[in-house]
């Protein structure tokens, strides 16, 4: 296995209506943490890849938060800071120069000066420098360093900005693990058994299992030794605090699990067999989808369900249906409580490290690719048709292919899952998503 590379990560913290969705939208390049309130929407996207001066990290912003009362807002508050505090390699602190330097943002300040993370003060809506210039050097009484003035909705003063978050980054090499002992991350909504089955895996009661409102608890790794093999699970359970209403609940969970999941070779997705798929269920497989990882699907309390032949059957069919975009997920059906096929658990994490790791020969992959475009010619457009050239495979987890063809707008995303599924069939690659680079080389080259 190489060398695990991890994305730093920054989260952006402050009072509601400074504009921290502004400023996420920004430098996410899109509208994308806009929060629809349409049930069944796959994700509400409250992260994002972001990329300046050739270094990629992944932005959080933990906004949405609405409260009524200046008591909610500040323990609100402070609910985000922990969260970016136990999360972030950066942490992006926002006030707003308008309404000027008020109780909550001290006290705010107080908690991440103590953390000793890295913390980049961000003065938002300056957006004339002369008029509020002299209004942001205020908040340098809040101690945690200069104050960068912004002007998120105009889009002034973030490469500055940007400048002093990167430079708190450590050097390439630390984001480099030596560590080879694979990674699991256990993820799925609060309440399914995630800490259960890392007790069972472990066979001791390392995570405290709880039902009690209060009680916190941040992702711990667990190492774990089978059959002579080392694993490393990431166990997101947690974040069960009291006036936590469901929504906000959902957002920091969230905010855990892309944290999980990025340091994560493979993520199991356990999912109620009582509730069956939910969609929530499927915004927390995008995470991983996203991010190009193993899928385990773990149905955990299958020994509380009636069943007949068919149930198995159905229940699969659901969430195929659910999760159509993964159609390369493992699932098992397990039982925390009596530990049925828990350990089958590990012989499947084998299986798709194998596949994310697997390499296929150039000259296999073309005669697959040659034999697919004779069973199925490619697609045209006003007269011109794709022609596919060459394949190869230059990665892996996930496995990245490179595809040359004339016309990259003529290869549509169902003839590249054609292509796909025909290296699927002879390779199978479970559990694992495959990446299709899509090139362009012209007839004279």
């Amino acid at each position: 296995m190489a060398k695990r590379k991890r994305k730093p990560i920054v989260a952006v913290v402050g009072r509601p209506n400074v504009g921290k969705s502004s400023l996420f939208n920004c430098l996410a390049g899109e509208q994308i943490s806009i929060v629809k309130d349409t049930p069944g929407i796959t994700r509400d996207r409250i992260y994002a890849d972001v990329s300046w001066l050739d270094t990629q990290f992944t932005l959080i912003d933990t906004g949405g938060i609405e409260p009524d009362s200046k008591d909610i807002i500040l323990s609100q508050m402070r609910e985000q800071a922990q969260i970016a505090i136990d999360t972030a390699d950066v942490i992006i602190f926002m006030v707003d120069v308008k309404q000027g330097l008020v109780d909550s943002d001290s006290k705010v300040a107080d908690m991440l000066r103590r953390s000793h993370k890295p913390v980049v003060l961000c003065v938002n809506k300056v957006d004339q420098y002369e008029k509020y210039m002299a209004d942001t050097f205020e908040f340098y009484n809040l101690g945690i360093g200069e104050p960068i003035p912004v002007s998120a909705a105009n889009r002034q003063g973030l490469g500055e900005l940007l400048d002093s978050v990167v430079a708190y980054f450590p050097q390439e090499e630390a984001f480099e693990e030596e560590d080879e002992r694979p990674r699991i991350a256990i993820v799925g909504k609060p309440n399914v058994g995630k800490s259960s089955i890392i007790n069972k895996l472990i066979g001791e009661n390392r995570l405290i299992v709880s039902d009690i409102a209060g009680t916190t608890r941040d992702a711990v790794d667990a190492e774990v030794v089978y059959n002579k093999k080392e694993y490393i699970f990431i166990d997101t359970a947690g974040l069960r605090r009291k006036k936590t209403i469901k929504e906000e609940l959902e957002k920091f969970m969230i905010i855990r699990t892309v944290s999980a999941v990025e340091r994560a070779d493979v993520v199991i997705l356990v999912i109620d067999a009582t509730e069956g798929v939910t969609d929530q269920d499927a915004k927390i497989a995008g995470i991983a989808h996203d991010r190009g990882k193993g899928v385990i699907i773990a149905v955990n309390k299958w020994d509380l369900i009636e069943k007949d032949n068919k149930t198995v059957n159905e229940f699969t069919a659901k969430i195929r249906d659910m999760l159509a975009y993964m159609p390369y997920a493992e699932i098992i059906y397990i039982s925390a409580a009596t530990g049925q096929r828990l350990t089958k658990l590990y012989d499947m994490i084998d299986m798709v490290i194998e596949s994310q790791n697997l390499r296929v020969g150039t000259g296999v992959l073309n005669e697959i690719m040659s034999e697919a475009v004779t069973m199925q010619q490619p697609p045209a457009d006003k007269g011109k048709r794709l022609r596919l050239y060459y394949i190869t495979q230059v990665g892996v987890k996930p496995p990245t292919f490179v595809i040359f063809v004339n016309d990259r707008e003529l290869m549509h995303f169902s003839y590249t899952r054609y292509i796909e599924n025909r290296i699927r069939d002879a390779f199978e690659f479970k559990g694992t998503p495959l990446k299709f680079i899509i090139r362009e080389r012209k007839d004279n080259e």
